[in-house]
């Protein structure tokens, strides 16, 4: 290569690199995976290398990445927060353990290795046992103090309680959500009408950096720490140190082991890499540390990364296949999301025929166009996405995709809101995806729990036109429904079914609509659909407005007085009861006998479990399970299905689970009495 084709190229790469490390760090919104972004990086550094003359000084290579966000307070970090050198062969792996060797003039080094979490970098500061501040990595020199936020992390100790605690402790370790609690997040951001998730990444690098702690506090995040800094305690070996930082209460995964020799170390990694997919949290490699802190010392730092560790880092399976056409699905709230159809191919263990493509800008930023050949990750080993294009075997007649602007439904134009991502139908009223999402949503289990109506009645009532709205359901006779009929048409199998009801089912329906009626006032609430108002939220304004009608007379400033209802929220419920058609359809579903008032049982009892978790297991003597729970609603608590870190009480019956005892002995959780629960509330 040519010197002046070499700088060229230095500079283009340099410029590329820094767009992707902005897309990553700064804005959660990665367009390439990790493997290409350190191929990007790896041509860089052997370009500099070639022709030094033209290696830049802020170059990439140089900087760890991220920026740092005006939002926040910036710390400087007395220890910079590097990178680690990365890794994707064994070969690699070799010539770092005979250069550690050689250094340290030895035949044999102790490696720790440890799981490489596909998180978010935290540097937790502790002065006298307290937290000080939570600093993110930032560019490596200086970061934002999130430390507001990082309290919210039940795993995460506030203060430490053990004895010989050093003055001054630093520890550092990863923000991640796991893979169970980042399905159900995506399912309640949808279930609102929001865009879901990429990958749970990126739901905890946003979340952290949100301004508002009560939002974060919702969101199940965890910490798990690698590293601990302080001059005050002379370990010999980073083992030995983390093995202190588990003793005083720290979260240190169980998953660390040591290694005499590079044999064991690729041991470790194979069993990972197959074993990965049983964890509960994503990791994307493994961490490789010498174990003996003087030699560290005397390994020391090039620029970007320390000598003594490096990461191998695992490929994400990926295929290339066809891009076939794109649909463009309409959510219960309107939102258009749309969905790439792709050639089949195998991918990870399944076959993948479908992939998101979330939204407009993720689609002109990757320039994705028809008939690609797209290359298909899964996205946090969960959902398949489309992470690149084969531009070099695009068709020369090819041409960019243009993005619809009017809905694929009811031909309705479409609008976009300043500051969000998705485009959105408004044609609530008439819209026949919205009308089907919404009636599938007031039936729903947590709405209202009519449950005769589901497998497909909806479609096969509204297609016969008997019902377009909410309150069409209760006006529904015998004679409307018996014998109705509609064909399905299985997109997977192509096989045809015929739906036909029957009187046995007609006489289902209708029983489970008029059940319905004694649904409570906040699960009406929820029913209704309204935008980001979701069951909790649904609760909260059912218990402070007492009634439909006072929460419809509400003006925005009234409801944002509310605890946790925002703007957002606000602005939603005061468009809502505003749009044509609302206020006609309350009167009609409060005709037909819906409860639109709290009853006298639902009113608190008091606030003494006021922002307090639960929960309840097991078989009680003096109430039902579901009293229970209700119980601790009434009195301002949450109840919630499974114990985690963030789990404030356990209300344990006779013959509660011994592995949900177990867990939560081992996160040291209060586990109480039937007697106990109810002595806690009568106090």
């Amino acid at each position: 290569m040519k010197a002046e084709e070499a700088k060229n190229r230095i500079t283009e790469l340099s410029a590329e690199i820094n767009k992707h490390n902005q897309l990553y760090y700064d804005q959660s919104n990665p367009m390439i995976s990790d493997y290409d972004f350190d191929m990007l990086l790896e041509k860089l550094i052997r370009l500099e290398k070639e022709f030094p003359e033209f290696k830049m000084d802020d170059s990439p290579s140089q900087r760890v990445g991220g920026s740092v966000s005006k939002s926040f307070n910036q710390y400087t970090h007395k220890n910079p927060m590097l990178s680690l050198g990365n890794t994707y062969s064994q070969e690699e792996l070799n010539d770092f353990d005979q250069r550690v060797k050689k250094f340290a003039n030895v035949d044999q080094v102790e490696y720790v290795c440890e799981l490489k979490y596909d998180g978010v970098a935290i540097s937790l500061i502790y002065k006298n046992g307290v937290l000080d501040k939570a600093v993110t990595r930032g560019d490596g020199i200086k970061g934002d103090v999130v430390t507001n936020n990082i309290k919210t992390i039940r795993s995460i100790p506030l203060r430490l309680k053990s004895e010989n605690i050093p003055d001054e402790l630093e520890l550092r370790g990863e923000i991640l959500i796991p893979k169970d609690e980042f399905i159900k997040l995506n399912a309640e951001r949808e279930e609102l009408g929001n865009a879901p998730f990429a990958n749970p990444r990126n739901a905890a690098s946003g979340t952290i950096k949100m301004q508002d702690s009560s939002v974060v506090a919702k969101r199940p995040l965890e910490c798990f720490l690698y590293y601990v800094i302080t001059e005050e305690k002379n370990f010999e070996s980073h083992y030995q140190s983390l093995e202190f930082a588990k003793n005083i209460g720290f979260n240190i995964a169980n998953t660390m082991a040591r290694y005499n020799s590079i044999e064991g170390v690729f041991e470790f990694i194979n069993e990972w890499a197959v074993a990965r997919d049983q964890l509960n949290f994503e990791i994307d490699g493994v961490v490789i540390k010498v174990n003996d802190f003087a030699l560290q010392k005397k390994l020391g730092f090039t620029a970007k990364s320390p000598r003594w560790a490096i990461s191998y880092k695992f490929k994400a399976e990926r295929v290339e296949t066809r891009l076939l056409s794109i649909d463009f699905q309409v959510g219960r709230t309107g939102a258009i999301t749309p969905v790439a159809n792709l050639e089949p191919v195998q991918l990870a263990g399944t076959v993948v025929k479908r992939a998101t493509l979330h939204n407009a800008d993720i689609i002109e930023q990757m320039d994705i166009r028809l008939n690609d050949l797209v290359f298909v990750e899964k996205g946090g080993e969960i959902i398949p996405k489309i992470v690149g294009v084969n531009v070099e075997a695009r068709d020369s007649e090819s041409k960019p995709l243009k993005y619809i602007t009017t809905c694929p439904e009811c031909g309705t134009q479409l609008i976009r809101n300043e500051g969000e991502a998705n485009h959105y139908c408004p044609n609530q009223l008439s819209c026949p995806p919205q009308i089907k999402g919404r009636i599938e949503h007031f039936i729903s289990r947590k709405a209202m729990n009519i449950d005769s109506l589901g497998e497909g009645k909806v479609e096969l009532l509204f297609d016969h036109g008997l019902v377009n709205k909410l309150s069409d359901l209760f006006q529904l006779k015998y004679d409307d429904l018996l014998g109705l009929e509609k064909t399905f048409v299985s997109e997977e199998s192509a096989i045809s079914k015929t739906m036909s009801l029957r009187e046995k089912s007609v006489e289902n329906i209708l029983a489970g609509i008029a059940k319905s009626k004694a649904m409570p006032f906040p699960k009406v609430l929820y029913a209704l659909g309204i935008r980001y108002v979701g069951e909790t939220t649904a609760k909260k304004l059912a218990r402070h407005f007492k009634s439909l009608e006072e929460l419809r007379k509400a003006s925005f400033e009234e409801l944002i007085e509310v605890d946790e209802i925002g703007d957002k929220i606000a602005e939603s419920l005061v468009a809502y009861f505003a749009a044509d058609g609302t206020q006609e359809e309350l009167d009609l579903l409060r005709d037909a006998g819906l409860n639109f008032e709290l009853g006298d049982e639902e009113q608190n009892a008091s606030n003494i479990l006021e922002g307090k978790s639960f929960v309840v297991s097991g078989v009680f003597e003096n109430f039902s399970r579901n009293e229970i729970k209700a119980l601790v609603e009434q009195n301002g608590g949450r109840n919630v299905g499974s114990i985690s870190a963030k789990t404030d009480f356990v209300l344990a019956g006779e013959n509660m689970g011994p592995a949900k005892l177990k867990k939560a002995e081992a996160l040291n959780i209060p586990i109480l009495t039937e007697e106990e629960f109810i002595q806690m509330i009568e106090y």
